[in-house]
């Protein structure tokens, strides 16, 4: 029997276009990938994709500066199976967007960055704002296309995705020459591209069995953002079954949960000693998601013995930045190598609960929060902390970006979740108010804090106006100690009592974060912190607005 049109759906199909713009296509095809928000900064050389967005199904979140966009979007990245999108112009909005390129590029996170660029006519003549958009980012890339060809506008868009997604995750530019986006084709878009998960094999469940047997003290360590929360609960139940701990690669704790009986800490800079002996004492480490790069290693210097056992489970077969030993390779996502491990039964070992007991208690004692009784004096994030962490919901986030502002979250807030943690794994600073926004205006029904140090805030804390725009509504805390307190401990390590290039005079945060529309309470005594804290909070839940606390501290105070 044939089927019928009705009469409205006749009408729609004779009012249906029979061509669109470039523009319009490559927005079309992005909701079709299922993005659901884009991060921009306007220019005239993409006004058709912005023209696309208009009433379409993704979220256009306009941006205060290109590097906060690039930054939410590699948060979106983070959080999300779908890369991070965000839109910015030629020249000067290319350039300041490379920071979040580069993030994306370190940090593994899938993120397709669209870049306006001049009509294809102007091109080599030093038109205005004119540059190579591949000599500029084919390095820190992994792909860079242009669409040069309007009828291949969805090509590219699933070529992108299918790009920032498989094997090992990075960023992808795509340049939108300015006349080719408004050309009219045919709508049709471009199916997406399946991409490759690898896979553990009979012959590799082996390995991995036969050396946990072998193994008395054997580590797991988790990192990178290629995991699903289904993964990470398999991997942390197999893992409390065997008695088998688990650390965390720097700033992506969460994957094994704070309050794991397997989960012994995070790895990486300033991390505690305990952390640092156990990846020389144990006899077999396990990475899964990440390898052991620069900043486990501290420098490429621990777990350099090439008789050590090193497991390597990552998509990336070419092992980017990894350093030391490899006794085994298995290409695959974390997904799919927890399923084919959860079904690797394993007998009771006593051996293991001791290591893994003695681990654990060694991370409990480093994560006990500080006594909340405020001291006489200034104020200080160790109290901040002491009454925040408590009343946090098990779902709670937090961000942040660099500096040593940062080990008091590493230290003490409870990732419960994977991707409960969002950082920049390259040290960028800048990174926090981005991220909080984007996880906010992802996850508007959970608790999102950011931590900030003074240094860091004024990079990016314009972008409260675009909290402000959105309802976006984190809880920011920025540890104002007037210098930027890395680089201050750098140089008392290298020239004691020089100090040079590192102080800072600050203005008052607390009256910025009002008049970007906020709530924002300065906090100069220790004494005053908790009613600050609570003070804070209250705007959040009644007024529905972000909060910033000003937290006025000594200088030199740290976390651990």
């Amino acid at each position: 029997m044939t089927a019928q049109l009705t009469d409205t759906e006749t009408a729609q199909t004779a009012d249906a276009p029979t061509t669109k713009s470039a523009g319009h296509v490559i927005v079309d095809s992005l909701v079709a990938h299922g993005v659901k928000r884009s991060y921009v900064v306007p220019g005239e050389s993409f006004l058709d994709v912005l023209d696309g967005l208009h009433g379409s199904p993704i979220q256009t979140v306009v941006c205060r500066h290109e590097g906060g966009a690039a930054y939410m979007a590699e948060a979106d990245g983070k959080m999300n199976q779908v890369p991070g999108v965000a839109m910015v112009t030629r020249g000067p909005g290319a350039a300041n967007a490379h920071i979040g390129l580069h993030t994306a590029w370190q940090d593994s996170t899938p993120m397709v960055l669209f870049v306006g660029l001049i009509p294809f006519g102007h091109r080599d003549r030093e038109a205005f704002q004119e540059f190579d958009i591949k000599a500029w980012f084919d390095t820190g890339a992994k792909r860079v296309m242009v669409l040069d060809h309007p009828e291949r506008a969805s090509e590219i868009v699933a070529e992108a995705m299918f790009a920032a997604m498989s094997g090992r995750p990075g960023p992808v530019v795509v340049g939108l020459p300015e006349d080719i986006i408004r050309q009219q084709i045919e709508p049709a878009l471009h199916p997406t591209i399946p991409v490759a998960t690898g896979g553990m094999t009979s012959f590799d469940a082996k390995a991995v069995a036969a050396a946990l047997m072998y193994s008395s003290k054997p580590l797991f360590v988790t990192g990178g953002n290629d995991w699903s929360q289904a993964a990470a609960d398999q991997l942390t139940a197999w893992l409390e079954k065997h008695h088998i701990p688990a650390a965390a690669e720097w700033r992506t704790q969460g994957t094994v949960p704070f309050d794991s009986p397997s989960y012994v800490g995070p790895i990486g800079y300033g991390r505690p000693r305990p952390t640092y002996d156990l990846l020389e004492e144990t006899d077999l480490l396990v990475f899964v998601g990440t390898v052991p790069g620069d900043v486990i290693t501290d420098g490429f210097v621990c777990r350099q013995d090439w008789n050590k056992k090193n497991f390597l489970v990552t998509i990336d077969p070419a092992l980017r930045g990894r350093s030391g030993p490899v006794s085994w390779q298995i290409v695959a996502k974390p997904d799919v190598f927890v399923r084919d491990l959860v079904e690797i039964e394993l007998p009771f070992r006593e051996d293991w609960k001791v290591w893994t007991h003695r681990m654990r208690g060694e991370q409990i004692a480093f994560a006990s929060l500080p006594s909340s009784e405020p001291r006489p004096g200034p104020a200080r994030m160790d109290t901040l902390m002491a009454h925040l962490v408590p009343g946090l919901p098990e779902d709670a986030m937090v961000t942040f970006g660099a500096g040593e502002h940062t080990n008091w979250a590493h230290r003490y807030f409870p990732t419960r979740r994977y991707a409960s943690m969002l950082s920049a794994r390259n040290g960028s600073m800048g990174y926090s108010i981005p991220a909080a926004i984007a996880a906010s205006l992802a996850h508007p029904g959970r608790r999102i804090v950011t931590v900030a140090g003074d240094g860091e805030f004024l990079m990016n804390g314009q972008e409260l106006a675009t909290a402000a725009q959105y309802g976006a509504t984190p809880l920011v805390i920025v540890m104002d100690n007037q210098e930027y307190g890395t680089i201050r401990t750098h140089q008392e390590r290298h020239y004691p009592g020089r100090v040079s290039g590192t102080q800072l005079r600050n203005p008052d945060f607390a009256m910025m974060a009002c008049a970007f529309g906020g709530f924002g309470i300065r906090v100069e005594e220790d004494k005053d912190v908790p009613a600050a804290l609570q003070a804070a909070l209250n705007a959040i839940e009644k007024n529905h607005v972000f909060a910033l606390i000003h937290l006025v501290v000594e200088q030199r105070v740290k976390a651990y």
